[in-house]
């Protein structure tokens, strides 16, 4: 149950973090909930690294998972961006 509700709440993550991003999002629901995930990952590693959480059993907060799944969709954005155009 615990898997379910972390997709869940990754999906509702992603979609905040490309709702706040401008521009162009690539991706449907399920890229959407995979850079959600990616970005809670992303904030909990980047929190404990830095001291912000000592328990590590502790994840971050909603906002800090915004924060790093939006981190995430830029650099996706960037690496998708460039398929696909030629050069002249």
């Amino acid at each position: 149950m615990g898997f379910l509700w972390t997709l869940i709440i990754g999906l509702v993550v992603g979609a905040i973090a490309k709702l706040l991003m401008p521009g162009k999002d690539p991706g449907g629901f399920i890229i959407t909930m995979l850079i959600g995930v990616a970005g809670a990952l992303l904030a909990g590693f980047l929190g404990r690294a830095l001291g912000w959480y000592d328990n590590p059993a502790e994840g971050p907060g909603i906002i800090a998972s915004i924060i790093g799944a939006m981190l995430l969709l830029l650099i996706y954005r960037l690496v998708t961006g460039r398929r696909g155009t030629a050069v002249p």
